[in-house]
């Protein structure tokens, strides 16, 4: 029995919108970096996601460490992929580089992330990060192995 995304029907953009915003399964770090899926674009393979930059998160000089911004685009570019896959792939990143290009501070910031190309082994990804200004901040590509959903 194949697991593929052209076995389910596919949602519109609001719809998977609407879906992962109300899910009851949320991963415990999406909640820890304060994530909520802003908007989906399947047809360029494309979402926006906001982030909330907490106080816990920043470093003795007030700027966000980089772990949490890499923890940022990693998430949104995992969510793009599953999205992608229509809610039947997870997406382990196999390696993802980061540029940091200026200092992210506590408050809100908007990760981008688009898919380059979904082959049938292997992802390929990028993302960004804003401030609340629209300045980017960082920058990430990733290479990602989709895998069907393991249901327990």
């Amino acid at each position: 029995m194949a697991d593929s995304s052209e076995d389910k029907p596919r949602l519109s953009d609001a719809d998977m919108l609407a879906r992962f915003r109300n899910s009851k399964k949320r991963p415990a770090c999406s909640d820890t970096l304060g994530m909520q899926l802003a908007e989906v674009h399947q047809d360029e393979q494309r979402i926006v996601v906001d982030f909330t930059a907490d106080e816990s998160f920043a470093n003795p000089t007030g700027a966000i460490q980089g772990g949490f911004i890499a923890a940022m685009l990693d998430e949104a570019i995992s969510t793009n992929i599953i999205i992608a896959s229509n809610v039947t792939m997870t997406a382990p990143t196999l390696e993802m580089k980061v540029s940091y290009l200026a200092p992210l501070f506590v408050g809100p910031a908007k990760v981008e992330a688009k898919i380059l190309k979904f082959g049938k082994t292997v992802c390929f990804s990028e993302a960004r990060c804003l401030a609340p200004d629209g300045k980017v901040v960082a920058t990430a590509t990733a290479t990602a192995a989709p895998k069907p959903f393991k249901r327990f």
